[in-house]
């Protein structure tokens, strides 16, 4: 089946990249991000190589030095395609990244069923090249809000591609509250997340394990309110809890555990 709203939401996300680069200025593009040794252009240099990847085009062969934040193959791939553009102007990536959306854009919308249904290795696991698109959006949501955060261009904190993305992360949720924080059997945590993406979320700890449900057996013992930004950038390793604004209620020390353990990037 060709995944049409994934496509539509990928396609989604990519134009609004684009828009966030053309509102840049040179001294916006060199800022640093949150993620470790990687500017604003950097994040964009990165989804450059996979998506060249994910069209079939060769990687570079440029090779990058070694550094404190590259720890797997994965990483040093990543690094090679980022370290290759760094002598560029963040306009000369952002060209090519327009160049290459344009590409990507064609293949998926001539693509037929056998091509979404081909094999394909996810960081989640074995799956499909559709199963591969589905985790591309939140790739691409995330590293633009890296982006959006670090120029202090703030926005498209809601639509398809952030419903999508904050969704995938709250899956999570249930092993965060109930192995991580160790919420006791029978105990619920209520999570609300708004200001972009709006979820009402309880989970509950029943026969050891917990688990989200429509309502708790009694009233929630924490319950934890904060912004689809301060979720995201828990939820996606790029700050800790102590530098992230969320109010508790209840049981505090419980809440701030949750919060705690909130990373769920693998």
């Amino acid at each position: 089946m060709i995944p049409v709203t994934t496509i539509n939401t990928l396609e989604d996300c990519w134009h609004s990249l684009s828009q966030l680069g053309a509102s840049l200025s040179e001294a916006e593009w060199k800022l640093a991000t949150e993620l470790p040794g990687w500017s604003v252009q950097d994040n964009l240099s990165h989804l450059i190589g996979v998506e060249r990847m994910m069209q079939g085009l060769p990687a570079t062969d440029h090779r990058s030095g070694t550094t404190d934040y590259v720890r797997n193959p994965i990483g040093e791939m990543n690094e090679h395609e980022v370290d290759s553009r760094r002598a560029l102007t963040g306009a000369d990536v952002l060209d090519e990244w327009n160049e290459l959306i344009a590409i990507r854009s064609q293949t998926l919308h001539a693509a037929d069923d056998a091509y979404f249904a081909q094999p394909a290795l996810t960081p989640t696991g074995a799956g499909t090249l559709a199963d591969f698109l589905d985790v591309r959006i939140l790739d691409c949501w995330l590293h633009e809000q890296d982006m959006r955060r670090a120029a202090g261009h703030f926005g498209n904190l809601s639509g398809a591609a952030a419903e999508h993305t904050v969704d995938r992360l709250i899956r999570t949720i249930p092993i965060v509250v109930g192995k991580r924080a160790a919420t006791p059997e029978g105990c619920a945590v209520a999570i609300n997340i708004t200001d972009g993406v709006e979820r009402q979320l309880v989970c509950e700890v029943q026969n050891s394990r917990a688990k989200f449900v429509s309502a708790a057996s009694a009233p929630p013992v924490a319950t934890i309110d904060l912004t689809t930004e301060a979720f995201v950038v828990l939820a996606a390793g790029r700050q800790t809890s102590d530098h992230v604004d969320a109010e508790v209620s209840g049981d505090h020390e419980l809440a701030q555990r949750v919060l705690s353990q909130f990373n769920m990037m693998i």
